[in-house]
């Protein structure tokens, strides 16, 4: 009876161990896991923006400048009428 009561005891044991509460640093360890989550996803979203949305604009603009001619411009809002000095 006894070697049984025993063997029970031990089994109950290792099945229901549950980790301890954090009670010390909680702050501190939730802060720095929060930091860096919010530094990874910042980064990861500057990188994709830069991708995404950089890269094209920049070639938009080196085309627009390629072909630019601002002469001709000056002259179409000149014929329009308006400048008041010209």
């Amino acid at each position: 009876m006894k070697k049984l009561l025993c063997k029970k005891m031990a089994g109950e044991k290792a099945v229901s161990t549950a980790a301890k509460p954090q009670l010390r640093g909680l702050l501190n360890s939730t802060i720095k896991r929060n930091l860096i989550v919010s530094l990874t996803l910042a980064a990861i979203s500057g990188i994709a923006f830069k991708q995404l949305v950089g890269t094209q604009r920049k070639q938009r603009y080196a085309e627009f400048y390629r072909t630019y001619d601002a002469e001709k411009e000056f002259e179409e809002m000149k014929s329009k009428g308006l400048f008041q000095s010209c």
